[in-house]
């Protein structure tokens, strides 16, 4: 049970930021936008570091000065996979016209959900890896620090789902119930990644190390590509900065703090 609530917790993230569209009338002001993708950002980098990069090569330690293989390895393959997906699906970010990846006849309003979808993939994925790890009982891995990764990515992830579902109400002219429900359902991808990567917990036991680099690459990759070029475009950028600080520090407090 309280693995299933660990996993559930950043997918109760993006819906309460998706129900912000309840309770808002107008758009996230694009001061305040920078400001929260700035803290996006700043949880997935430090959440790489502490909760992915790190245990990842504490695991790897019996091959001594050589620790460093899975992490790097783990990691590149984890950015060619996101790059992939960036390249070949279709999606469309806000601040863009033009969408992205293969051509297809889709809505703006799917392309955009999608934008946001593709990050989450590697966010389930570092969840659902960490849970694993945990189960496995792993001593590099604990409850608490599972909990901590699971906590920071909801903690993120509230932004994230008032992101989607405040422009689809306010540029998309839907209605409140149907833009929440767009919100939400880009999180639903996460609680089935990490579901996904739990019950192949014992096939995948031998590479966890590479596994766990494997989401910070994809998670870095995002926030390299979209999310702080995003917070830092155009006027307020010092915004967007200021939020990348404050969420890294924060998940670094509660990476240490309950690690």
């Amino acid at each position: 049970m309280s693995v299933f609530f660990g996993v559930m917790i950043p997918f109760i993230g993006t819906s309460l930021g998706a129900a912000c569209v309840f309770l808002l009338k107008n758009e996230i002001r694009d001061g305040i936008q920078k400001a929260l993708l700035g803290f996006a950002s700043g949880i997935m980098v430090a959440a790489s570091v502490w909760s992915l990069l790190i245990p990842a090569m504490d695991m790897a330690g019996a091959m001594g000065r050589l620790k460093f293989i899975p992490a790097v390895s783990g990691f590149l393959v984890g950015v060619g996979f996101i790059l992939a997906l960036d390249t070949f699906v279709p999606h469309q970010h806000l601040d863009s016209d033009e969408a992205e990846g293969v051509k297809k006849g889709w809505s703006r309003t799917v392309k955009l959900v999608l934008a946001v979808t593709l990050h989450n993939i590697p966010e389930g994925m570092a969840v659902g890896v960490v849970f694993a790890g945990m189960i496995a009982d792993r001593a590099e891995i604990t409850v608490a620090g599972a909990f901590a990764l699971s906590i920071g990515i909801a903690v993120q992830n509230f932004p994230e789902g008032a992101i989607v579902s405040m422009p689809l109400r306010s540029e998309e002219n839907m209605s409140r119930g149907k833009a929440f429900l767009y919100g939400a359902a880009s999180g639903v991808v996460e609680p089935l990644a990490a579901g996904i990567t739990i019950v192949l917990k014992d096939v995948l036991a031998r590479v966890l190390p590479f596994l766990l680099a494997f989401a910070a690459g994809a998670m870095l990759y995002v926030v390299v590509e979209e999310l702080i070029p995003e917070a830092s475009q155009g006027e307020h950028s010092n915004l967007g900065t200021v939020g990348v600080m404050a969420g890294f520090l924060i998940m670094m407090i509660l990476d240490v703090a309950l690690g």
